[in-house]
């Protein structure tokens, strides 16, 4: 293949090439035009979004730079971050959502932290399509498989069904990790030390995964299925032990996984952040087939990978540990003075790049123009109205309400013994931190129908409602990963969805004072029939000290439910509210808008009730508005309820409206609550009483039991139809 084929085969463009060319100042071998294709990629390069990201805040973080960033607890760090794996999912998605755990956990251990926690955010097309189903069935089983397998419990996460991600599935995976904060390692290398490249044996798997990230998908993507790599939990489980192992060695400076790229990215990386060069010989790879090219060699994604840069004093060392867990392990080559990233093949070098060539690819500016759609749908009306008995089923039963027990009772949620809320028992989890009593909490949201409809109001709206989620369960909010998925951004509108995000996401984060520690961006999330909603996902991390900060989310027999905050009325804006989406199947309005400080001061009240013992059950209304944030806390503490819920004169509206800035409390002690936010600046209303096992409002009533039933078994039902 001539040499202009190869590059344009491989998504090099023709203004792409003619910069390698300039900054080699030469022609690049063949083998050097696949290390480009791979590096300069949107999944590896980050070409179409660096420069925005630069925005996003990282005060107060830890180790931001690295594979994973932390959040510091005393004398250790919370190491998190989010990632995705949608385009492998999309086509094999046992595998693709299976090797997604294993690389993010990869990530976590890299910096030196033992794995302790995973979550997930998973958005499928519409649940009654047979399709939806076989992907939703094969991603919740790639989770559990490799997750139950390698013993790091799956706590948290959320599922949402919509008819966008059909034929592009969206599986974002968040691993936690812990470590002390004087074992933190980082990647970057150092002259003059010894590279050993040791787990799974590398094999064609996982080939060009980096560049098939990096493309819209096609009918003809079903052929990509050699780029989905294949995971071996077994193997990592006994990588993540190894790996902790070696890092306790003294002489070992240096540790990176084998992601996206394999070998090249986790090398090369290496010694651009050390600013060094180094010489591979590829010979000494320990291989899975029997003849391998140097290109497939370092662009293999084979799973369970680690790469260590070690003194030679620590090589018997390191060698020995393999040894001892029976892993593989092989001395693969050394960093140098030289400044230069040389591959050799049998002796002969057969490619010369400086390091720095390879990691700072190109980098684009965005077209940001708002599109005509904007305008549009924030215009659009929506005129028709149900009855509210006829409404209250459609919704509860709707998948992306419903309960996702069908999910997360595949999962392993208690292994490790570490668990302390877990899902379905609040609208985030608990994981211990020590064993003093600290509690880290964790959460992960999204919310593409609203960004879809205001990119800056809807990303914004997505980080207030995780800290929300973290505030109604006792935990002070610390630090932020995110997740972008997007379509394809050399399209005007993505772009705009994109960078209008990144603004929104930076100034809810500046306005809270948390960090954004970690992250990921996933664009070219479409295909010819479908573009995904522009849908950033958000994991974020708290802290509780002692178990007694904590808060139930349920209500029970004989407290009194109070509305604080936000006041719903006929004039709220309450574009992309899940009701809207499942009774009428429209989407529109404009999205309502954060104030920070009511927000702050929604969190001073909760936990001053809290510490002064007067809060029974809260939780922060978001999805179905106040009714479902009722019905959630009753189904969980099995009562029912007499009261007033509608206020205004659309009664669905009242009902299933969604405005941020608020929450329901419940209390056995209402006078001394009445005083407390009589004195605040907050507003509040009381709804009325949990009593007895009917749910009765404003002349409504229903029985507990058979709503409960008809929610609790929607999913099953379905996935069984």
């Amino acid at each position: 293949m001539q040499l202009m084929e190869l590059y344009k085969a491989l998504n090099i463009s023709d203004n792409e090439y003619n910069e390698i060319v300039n900054r080699l100042g030469r022609v690049p071998n063949e083998l050097e035009v696949y290390l480009f294709s791979a590096m300069w990629s949107e999944h590896c390069g980050y070409k179409h979004s660096r420069k925005y990201l630069s925005r996003l805040p990282k005060d107060g973080s830890i180790c931001s730079e690295e594979n994973a960033g932390g959040i510091p607890i005393g004398n250790q760090v919370v190491i998190f971050k989010v990632e995705s794996h949608n385009h492998p999912s999309a086509i094999e998605p046992f595998q693709g959502a299976a090797t997604g755990i294993g690389g993010i956990i990869r990530d976590v251990l890299a910096v030196g932290a033992r794995p302790i926690a995973l979550l997930d955010s998973l958005k499928f097309g519409k649940l009654n399509d047979h399709s939806t189903k076989h992907l939703f069935d094969g991603v919740i089983r790639g989770i559990a498989h490799y997750g139950n397998c390698i013993g790091v419990p799956t706590v948290a996460g959320e599922v949402g069904f919509d008819e966008c991600y059909t034929t592009s599935p969206l599986v974002n995976v968040m691993a936690v990790g812990i470590v002390e904060k004087s074992k933190i390692k980082t990647s970057a290398a150092i002259p003059g030390n010894f590279i050993i490249l040791t787990g799974s044996h590398t094999g064609r798997d996982g080939i060009h995964g980096a560049s098939f990230a990096s493309k819209e998908l096609s009918e003809e993507s079903k052929e990509d299925r050699p780029s989905v790599q294949v995971g071996d939990p077994f193997m990592g489980k006994i990588l993540i032990e190894s790996t902790l192992e070696i890092l306790e060695v003294p002489e070992v400076v240096a540790c990176q996984d084998c992601g996206a790229a394999g070998l090249l990215s986790s090398t090369s990386e290496m010694a651009y952040k050390g600013e060094c060069g180094i010489d591979i010989h590829l010979d000494a790879v320990h291989l899975r087939e029997s003849v391998m090219q140097p290109w497939e060699i370092m662009l293999s994604e084979s799973q369970e990978r680690m790469v260590f840069i070690v003194e030679q004093a620590g090589l018997d060392k390191v060698l020995a540990i393999t040894k001892k867990y029976d892993i593989p392990a092989a001395v693969i080559g050394k960093t140098t003075d030289t400044g230069m990233y040389r591959l050799f093949w049998n002796e002969k070098e057969v490619a010369c790049i400086p390091p720095e060539i390879l990691a700072e690819g190109p980098m684009y500016t965005l077209d940001e123009t708002e599109p005509d759609y904007i305008q549009e749908y924030q215009c659009k009306k929506l005129n028709q109205k149900s009855s509210i008995p006829d409404a209250i089923i459609r919704v509860i039963t709707d998948p992306n309400f419903a309960p996702k027990k069908w999910v997360y009772r595949q999962y392993d949620h208690t292994v490790g013994n570490r668990t302390s809320i877990k899902p379905g028992e609040a609208g985030s989890a608990g994981i211990w931190l020590n064993e003093e009593g600290g509690v880290i909490g964790l959460t992960i949201d999204s919310n593409g129908r609203q960004v879809f409809l205001d990119p800056y109001n809807g990303a914004k709206n997505t980080v207030w409602e995780a800290y929300r989620n973290l505030i109604s369960s006792g935990f002070t909010p610390l630090g932020v990963t995110d997740c972008m998925n997007y379509g394809n951004p050399e399209k005007s509108e993505v772009a705009y969805q994109f960078v209008k995000s990144i603004d929104g996401i930076s100034d809810a984060c500046r306005e809270s004072g948390i960090p954004v520690v970690s992250g990921n961006v996933s664009f070219y999330n479409e295909c010819p029939d479908y573009r995904v909603y522009p849908t950033p996902t958000i994991g974020m991390v708290g802290y509780a000290d002692t178990p007694s900060k904590l808060i139930r989310n349920s209500f029970i027999n004989g407290e009194t439910v109070v509305l604080i905050g936000k006041q719903i009325n006929d004039s709220s804006d309450i574009g992309g509210s899940l009701y809207q989406r499942a009774q009428y199947d429209f989407l529109g309005g404009k999205v309502d808008s954060i104030d920070p400080e009511l927000e702050k001061n929604l969190q001073e009240v909760i936990f001053n009730l809290r510490d002064q013992k007067l809060l029974g059950g809260c939780t922060d209304i978001s999805e179905l508005g106040i009714f479902g944030a009722l019905f959630e806390g009753l189904k969980l503490g099995n009562t029912g309820f007499i009261g007033q819920l509608i206020d205004c004169n659309d009664p669905e509206k009242a009902l299933f409206g969604e405005i941020t800035g608020r929450y329901l409390i419940s209390t056995s002690k209402i006078d001394e609550v009445r005083k407390i936010l009589a004195e605040s600046v907050i507003p509040y209303r009381e709804l009325g009483i949990c009593s007895g096992n009917k749910l009765e409002f404003d002349g409504y009533t229903f029985d507990n039991k058979e709503l409960f039933k008809l929610y609790e078994e929607a999913i099953e039902l379905e996935m069984n139809e």
